[in-house]
């Protein structure tokens, strides 16, 4: 395994401040970095063809328009499978997600693992620069989602991640139905369904300190209503599953 068999994809829209020092920080360790601006208006998408121009193993790609993460990352990795990624990952452009700790997740995937994940919230990681109420509405929603869909990872709305290339096309993330933060807790409870190996390893997450965050209501409700709709799915599979075949 060589450092450019890895894609690091990283979704941007309005991240003019922060996408240089993102590009630095991946492509010191050789990795190769996909960035996947949706049309930004404050020039995101020229600023990384100018880091791009100048860094050969950073590239980028363009789309029309902003049509949420899920379809981003779905983009940015179809393109570094085409690009031959042997480990894709995926990580936020605000440097909330720290390139240091890249190598980490890249060689728990070179041991065998299907899947992994930058935990906030297993034995050493953590949060900082976070309020109580974001802290506890996190926590909320990622047990939520635990419990409901039977995920056995404390973490399943977490962007920082890393996958053996082949299984992630396996789980098909352009037939995801979220669009938003969803798409993540979607991939995880795909991966879990398809009983792969997923690791979480501890990180801890910085809040951003340039530009703003793009979580709003919209996308809260989306992946409320998704993580409900398919824990009621689960529940009724095993209630038909104990149901005698006559």
């Amino acid at each position: 395994m060589q450092p450019s068999d890895v894609i690091v994809v990283m979704p941007t829209y309005n991240e003019v401040g922060n996408v240089e020092a993102m590009a630095r920080g991946v492509s010191i360790h050789g990795y190769r970095l996909l960035i996947v601006d949706d049309s930004s208006p404050d020039g995101t998408g020229q600023v990384a063809d100018t880091i791009a121009a100048d860094n050969p193993l950073v590239e980028v790609l363009h789309r029309s328009a902003k049509e949420g993460l899920g379809a981003a990352y779905s983009a940015g990795y179809e393109e570094a499978v085409a690009k031959g990624a042997r480990i894709t990952c995926g990580m936020d452009a605000d440097i909330s997600h720290d390139p240091v700790d890249l190598p980490r997740l890249v060689a728990a995937v070179t041991d065998g693992a299907d899947i992994v994940i930058g935990s906030r919230y297993v034995k050493g990681g953590g949060v900082s620069n976070w309020s109580f109420a974001r802290r506890m509405l996190s926590r909320g929603g990622n047990y939520y989602a635990r419990t409901l869909l039977g995920l056995g990872v404390h973490d399943a709305t977490a962007g920082f991640r890393a996958y053996k290339t082949e299984s992630l096309m396996a789980l098909e993330p352009h037939t995801c139905e979220a669009s938003g933060y969803g798409f993540l807790v979607e991939m995880t409870y795909r991966a879990t369904r398809a009983g792969y190996e997923i690791v979480e390893v501890p990180i801890v997450f910085s809040d951003r300190t340039v530009g703003d965050s793009k979580m709003n209501l919209s996308i809260a409700f989306e992946t409320l209503r998704l993580v409900t709709g398919w824990g009621a799915e689960r529940i009724v599979r095993r209630l038909r599953s104990w149901i005698p075949r006559r």
